[in-house]
């Protein structure tokens, strides 16, 4: 029943950021700019955050200015993946977006690679030749849609892969010890002071917060740093972290979903086949060491 409990609250989580890029477009079709939704969302997210830490009554043991510090600087990666990933979607239909996004991947692979000397296995490596592919369908550049959009889109798309990525791999590294609803707290805070300066000239046009400003802040943060954090907490200490892993992926077929159905945005069958293939070489790559390793000791 744990695990089951568990599976459930992780698909939920990884839901839950699927529908991020509608509230991230529709801000976009009010004429608001990408500073304006960055910065409302981060200030919503940091009293959210903080506002559950203190009544949790969370514990501040371990903290030093070094700790803080360090913390404050890796969530600078969760502002500047929000700053790249909207930004992306400026340019860029959200399905194609969310694919180049994912690719968050294979480059957290690279990363762990580099800084921890962590060399990929042959299934690692099989896995990211299949992830290219995939990404390679699921774009549709084989139909030529992906032409006429501006390539700022796409490097934006992948400069939110890789700072997502670094957010998950140094997070992973970071004060540990802490609390997570501090360490959470004090990320998304330094998260916020790095979008205030960054958007400094858009904060005179924040106020009077507007009715449709605040919903659509109100709704990436709630889907993409509030509400997933919280499911993840609960379910992922009751599923083997492999399996978190591939759960967490539904992600990219609900966030594609939500933008064929919501936004309206068309999905071309090839592009749901790019798709299954990404989905497909993430559960090989979580899964295939472990079969392969199994097999030769049977044999």
């Amino acid at each position: 029943m744990r695990f089951n409990k568990g599976i459930v609250f992780i698909l939920i989580g990884a839901s839950f950021f699927g529908f991020t890029p509608i509230f991230a477009k529709l801000g976009f079709s009010y004429g608001y700019s990408l500073g304006q939704i960055n910065i409302v969302q981060m200030i919503i997210s940091a009293c959210i955050l903080w506002s559950i830490t203190l009544i949790k009554r969370s514990s501040f043991q371990g903290l030093t200015f070094k700790s803080i510090l360090q913390m404050m600087m890796t969530g600078c990666f969760i502002g500047l993946t929000s700053i790249f990933y909207y930004g992306s979607m400026q340019y860029l239909p959200a399905s194609v977006s969310i694919i180049l996004m994912f690719q968050f991947v294979w480059i957290g692979i690279l990363l762990e690679w580099v800084f921890s000397k962590i060399k990929p296995s042959p299934v690692t490596i099989l896995s990211i030749f299949f992830i290219l592919i995939g990404v390679f369908l699921a774009s549709n550049i084989l139909n030529g849609d992906v032409q006429n959009l501006p390539i700022r889109g796409f490097v934006f798309g992948i400069l939110s892969a890789m700072t997502y990525a670094g957010f998950i791999f140094f997070s992973g590294k970071v004060a540990v010890t802490v609390d997570a609803w501090t360490r959470s707290s004090f990320m998304v805070s330094g998260s916020l002071i790095l979008v205030l300066i960054l958007f400094m000239r858009d904060i005179p046009f924040i106020f009077p917060l507007e009715g449709d400003l605040l919903t659509t802040a109100l709704g990436v943060s709630l889907f993409g740093a509030v509400l997933p954090p919280l499911c993840f907490a609960i379910g992922a200490p009751l599923v083997p972290g492999g399996i978190a892993n591939i759960l967490t992926s539904i992600e990219l077929p609900i966030a594609i979903l939500s933008a064929s159905i919501i936004l309206s945005e068309t999905v071309t069958p090839l592009q749901w086949i790019g798709t299954a293939v990404i989905l497909a070489a993430i559960v090989w790559n979580e899964l295939g060491s472990n079969i392969l390793y199994k097999r030769r000791q049977h044999r």
